[in-house]
């Protein structure tokens, strides 16, 4: 997939609002663009919300984290959340790969013969050809879908979350299959927690709206250890809340923690990104760009006759391939 193409996207952008009086003929439009007000607009209103909480209140959301998510889990179990079935459309990658056999010397491009510090039945899904690993995977609406769409006989899926009740909640589904996925609690943010997974052995990693939960101050050296994780040529897939999204401009005073980075009233928080944000992000972690794209999309309430406009950022950087 070359850069160009990437950028090109049908996927999502097939519906666009041309006629201002059609807007309630459909529940959501595509590519919204944004006037130059509704732009200015929205810089205030993050401006007027934008005081900080005192450093004690926001070391406590940050000390609770961990509590917060295991009772949003524990309150919303799996009724909360649909299955991701847009992901193979936005992301191939997910999707069984038809690849050509590779000879010795690729397979050293691909990873496949670098030495680490684990033994080949040290860990879960040794061997498998194709490793996916989803970060803050919830209770499985990504991970569920990989598993039923993906058939590939060499696929293993490997999926963790902060919350021990969100993992419990994946490792009792009834798709829930030992042999084709590893499901694990850890804390991505926590530089001395070790993933059950080898350097640069992972063909994909997947944030889908994860990142955006951790401290600023914590996202560079989380997306660095994970950047290790995989194999050169190996790709890091993400989509996450942009700034001024709709959930941004909802913030009342009293919910900002730092600059764009909030708490919400169950205790979780949330952090909106520019693309140049994520873009020097993964680049500071040896990652090149195969994509970075804003989702702008306007939602739309019929009944209520409201129109909600998200901003999303989807985001898919490769790991340099070694020099042959």
């Amino acid at each position: 997939l070359s850069s160009a193409e990437a950028q090109r996207r049908p996927q999502f952008g097939t519906r666009f609002l041309t006629d201002p009086r059609q807007v309630f003929q459909h529940n959501a439009w595509d590519n919204v663009e944004w006037s130059t007000e509704q732009e200015e607009a929205a810089q205030k209103k993050v401006q007027e919300n934008s005081q900080p909480l005192p450093a004690e209140k926001q070391e406590e959301f940050d000390n609770r984290a961990n509590e917060y998510w295991n009772d949003f889990y524990t309150i919303h179990e799996n009724r909360f959340f649909k299955d991701r079935h847009w992901l193979f459309t936005e992301f191939p990658e997910l999707a069984p790969q038809q690849k050509p056999p590779l000879d010795a010397e690729e397979n050293l491009l691909n990873g496949e013969d670098v030495p680490s510090t684990h033994t080949e039945t040290e860990f879960p899904g040794a061997t498998a050809s194709y490793r996916i690993l989803e970060v803050g995977c919830g209770v499985g609406n990504t991970v569920f879908p990989i598993l039923k769409t993906n058939n590939d006989p060499g696929l293993f899926v490997y999926c963790c979350d902060f919350s021990s009740t969100a993992v419990d909640l994946v490792k009792s589904n009834p798709e829930y299959d030992p042999s084709r996925c590893h499901a694990f609690v850890h804390d991505m943010s926590d530089t001395s927690a070790d993933y059950p997974i080898p350097h640069q052995s992972l063909d994909v990693i997947v944030l889908i709206f994860v990142l955006s939960a951790l401290h600023p101050q914590k996202m560079q050296n989380t997306i660095n250890r994970l950047a290790r994780l995989l194999k050169p040529g190996g790709v890091l897939l993400l989509r996450d809340y942009g700034r001024y999204d709709m959930a941004q401009l909802r913030f009342k005073k009293g919910r900002c923690l730092s600059e764009n980075f909030y708490v919400r009233g169950d205790g979780t928080r949330v952090y909106f990104f520019t693309q140049d944000e994520l873009h020097d992000l993964f680049c500071n972690a040896g990652l090149e760009k195969v994509q970075n794209m804003v989702d702008r999309r306007l939602q739309v309430n019929r009944g209520k006759q409201l129109t909600m406009y998200r901003v999303w950022v989807q985001c898919k950087y490769r790991k340099v391939l070694a020099p042959t």
